[in-house]
């Protein structure tokens, strides 16, 4: 029977995550459930709507919550790690910082991720070491943001075997097959990128290639993204279709101007969320906390990027009618494709965050990318990529290049290297408005930032 361990399992994202074990039960022969967070209170409210889904479910695994790493992941074979260093109410800091300063605030984008990467590199390798020590042999599964930035930092000063996963590729083959009125199964999507900053090349359906046809069609684009962040004349230009979050590099002033006629970032407006949630929480049952943990997760999927792209308040009647649970999509659904993989003689294919090897010819064998993998015991096996476009490869290059000198910043303590990382980000660009940035964000949170001297 396996061991897994959630580290940071006080997370809104814990419960989605039990589901999805439960359901895959039969495949994955769960024998426990050990969740960790510095919070364990919340890890324990948690643990109560697990233990609630698992009835429901009918799924035979024991739920624990532990105090001390060493004791929830000793022998663990799946490590799952979700952490947010400082909470949500970091996150709204950061984004209310790069707001001031002009530019769009979220929070694994701009200069908010940069300050997520900064606070959350230390502590996400002191959990690996601990995890090296007590359970060499775990698959240590970050969902952990920045993801494909925390992934490279896992891979280069851990010995662990890593996956980095994100919703997001899947998300957007979800969409245009929905757009284009076929079923997923059928097609196949030839993508690649880095975490948050991939494109879909090619599409093929039952064998044909189609891509010319979407790219062609006008109206099929705009069904892509529910919000409408992109102009479809710029993803004909392209002759790529991008993940959501290139948004906030195509479009960086519009989400800045958004926010601001908004009042708000996203994160503001969650902290606000995840505090009306806590509070119900506290008072329910049970059966009636998952009820509310439910509702929540309508209110927060439904308003997903709807500030940014389009101003005013997100969750203003934003409710979505299906049961989140039941999505096809999804951090728990990705989560289970990928351990179901590893504990398979059969491979499956999935988009995931990994060592590139030689898949991108454009970046270096040991940088991380996002790529489609096929996933079996032995481990991911990323799919050949190539070059990338030339209108996306100058920017792909410069991202990693901030990604490569933000875990140097981190590792080193160099508050000049974090500087430096973020004029090498695209999206900041300049080294007087990154000092001010520095300052800014240190100050914003010494408690995690200070060591950058």
């Amino acid at each position: 029977m396996l061991k897994v361990t959630i580290i940071g399992g006080g997370g809104v994202r814990t419960p989605l995550l039990i589901y999805g074990l439960a359901q895959a039960q039969d495949l994955l022969q769960i024998g426990q459930l050990t969740l960790y967070d510095l919070d364990g209170d919340r890890a324990e409210t948690m643990a109560r709507l697990g233990r609630e889904i698992l009835r429901q479910s009918n799924a035979g695994f024991k739920i624990r919550v532990r105090a001390q790493l060493e004791d929830a992941a000793a022998d663990a074979d799946f490590v799952l790690s979700s952490i947010r260093v400082g909470g949500i109410a970091a996150r709204a800091r950061d984004e209310r910082i790069a707001i001031e300063h002009g530019l769009a605030g979220q929070e694994t984008t701009g200069p908010a991720g940069v300050a997520m990467a900064l606070r959350t590199i230390p502590v996400t390798l002191r959990h690996a070491r601990t995890v090296e020590r007590v359970a060499p042999a775990a698959w240590f599964i970050n969902f952990t943001n920045p993801a494909g930035l925390i992934t490279q930092a896992l891979q280069q000063h851990t010995k662990l075997r890593v996956i980095g996963i994100c919703d997001t590729p899947i998300e957007l083959f979800h969409n245009i097959a929905e757009a284009a009125g076929e079923a997923l199964g059928e097609m196949v999507f030839d993508y690649a990128g880095l975490n948050h900053l991939g494109w879909v090349r090619r599409v093929t359906l039952r064998g044909e290639d189609i891509t010319e046809r979407l790219l062609g069609d006008t109206e099929l684009l705009r069904r892509i993204y529910p919000t409408g962040l992109f102009d479809p004349e710029l993803i004909q230009a392209l002759r790529l279709i991008p993940t959501e979050y290139l948004f906030f590099y195509y479009s960086q002033r519009k989400a800045h101007e958004n926010q601001l006629r908004a009042g708000a970032s996203r994160g503001e407006e969650l902290k606000r969320l995840n505090a009306d949630l806590f509070q119900r929480l506290g008072r329910a049952d049970a059966r009636d906390g998952l009820a509310a943990y439910r509702g929540y997760l309508q209110q927060r999927n439904a308003s997903y990027m709807k500030l940014e792209a389009q101003g005013g308040s997100a969750f203003e009647a934003a409710k979505e009618d299906h049961d989140p649970f039941e999505t096809a999509t999804g951090y728990h659904r990705i989560a289970v494709d990928v351990m179901s993989g590893l504990v398979s003689e059969r491979s499956r294919a999935v988009v995931v965050n990994v060592r590139n090897g030689g898949a991108i010819d454009d970046l270096e064998a040991d940088d991380v990318v996002e790529v489609p993998c096929e996933i079996d015991r032995e481990g991911p096996r990323p799919q050949r990529a190539g070059r990338l476009p030339d209108s996306v490869r100058g920017l792909v290059q410069a991202v990693k290049a901030y990604e490569r000198t933000a875990i140097q910043a981190a590792i080193s303590g160099s508050g000049s290297l974090a500087q430096l990382a973020m004029m090498e980000y695209p999206i900041i660009g300049q080294w007087e408005l990154a000092g001010k940035l520095r300052r800014s964000l240190i100050e914003g949170d010494v408690e995690h930032l200070g060591y950058l001297r």
